[in-house]
Parts: C-alpha cells; structure tokens; sequence
C-alpha cells in the first residue's frame, strides 16, 4: 500500500470486501489544477484505476470543486479558507495527465462532498451502482466527507489510500482510521485492479 498504510491502521480494518464490478463506479475526487501539489504522487495510482474501470466499463465520475461567486456560493467554505477556487478558472481545470472520456461523468461541485447539491446520488442510482470505489484528493476533506455522505445514503465504500492525498500524512492517516473504523473498506491500488482482472479472466 505504498507507504505501508494498511500497517498503520491494521487495529481498525477488521472488515474485508470487494466492490461488485457490474454494480461500481469509480470517484475521482478533484484532481484538479489547483490540487496539482498534493495530486502529483498519485497520479499514476489515480491513472491505474481509470484505466482498469475503464476497459472493466466501470463507470467513471470525475468531480470538480469550484465557485461562481465565492460572496453567494462560498458559504463556510469561504470564510473558513479564504481562498477558493473559481469555476471555469484554469485552476478549477482537472489535471492533463487525466483524459475524459465521452462516457464519463462530471460532477462540478462547491462543498466538501460531492452529493451536496448535486446530480450525483441520482445518477448512480440510475446506472444500478451500489459501490463506490473513491480516489483524489483531499483524503481529509473532500475525499472523506464524500465517503461518509456515499455510507448513509447506503453505498458500500471502498477507499484507495495510495490513490487518495491529504493535507499532510498525520490527516491522511487519521482519516483512514475513522474510514476504516465506522464508514469504509480501506484498500490499495494494485490489489483492486489485480482483482478486477482476475475476477474478469
């Protein structure tokens, strides 16, 4: 798991499963412009999983943070950070390492989570989908607020913790310990998509 996390928070992933390929979609939380920094070790990670759901026909939603009017929408956000990202700004832009394709979905979203005042519950729900596997960043906020809201409206969640980024490694941590315990199977890149391809041969 990279940095050896499933060691760090072995005393909290005593639950064990495996997302039901017909019934996933993949999250990919805010890889965007503005993230860069925190997204460049995962990148390759984040890339593995797009392209395994892809040739599995997974489905595929990309999210992007961003305010029209930090004033009207920015709402705690702003006053909290500040600083935020304006929509339709080159910031607010996914990163170009990633390619979008036609059948994918975008999100675009302005709170932590991306069922907040989104299509997304609805969309999945359309499409059968079940299980949500969540990457991107940040894992301590966006990533993880979106977790918990996919756990009460009854997804199982699966969190890649090589393949999500937080603010630094001690929020990183601690969030895959409070997934792990109450809100979601905690997993790593390379063992999904060795599944995904076994369960497919």
């Amino acid at each position: 798991m990279g940095k050896n996390y499933r060691a760090q928070i072995k005393d909290y992933t005593f639950r064990q499963a495996w997302p039901a390929i017909e019934k996933t979609a993949l999250l990919v939380i805010d890889m965007q412009i503005f993230f860069a920094s925190l997204s460049k070790p995962i990148v390759g990670n984040v890339i593995s999983l797009i392209d395994v759901c892809r040739a599995r026909n997974i489905k595929i939603v990309f999210t992007r943070h961003g305010h029209h009017d930090p004033k009207k929408d920015g709402g705690m956000l702003g006053k909290w950070w500040q600083d935020l990202i304006h929509y339709g700004s080159s910031e607010w832009e996914l990163i170009n390492e990633l390619t979008v394709s036609p059948h994918d979905t975008i999100i675009d979203k302005n709170r932590y989570s991306a069922f907040f005042n989104t299509d997304l519950d609805e969309d999945l729900k359309a499409h059968g989908v079940e299980d949500v596997v969540i990457c991107g960043v940040m894992t301590n906020c966006c990533c993880e607020t979106t977790a918990r809201d996919a756990f009460i409206r009854d997804y199982r969640v699966f969190f890649v913790a090589d393949a999500t980024a937080g603010a630094n490694e001690e929020l990183h941590v601690a969030s895959l310990k409070n997934l792990a315990y109450g809100f979601a199977y905690i997993i790593d890149t390379k063992t999904l998509c060795q599944n995904f391809n076994y369960r497919m041969k």
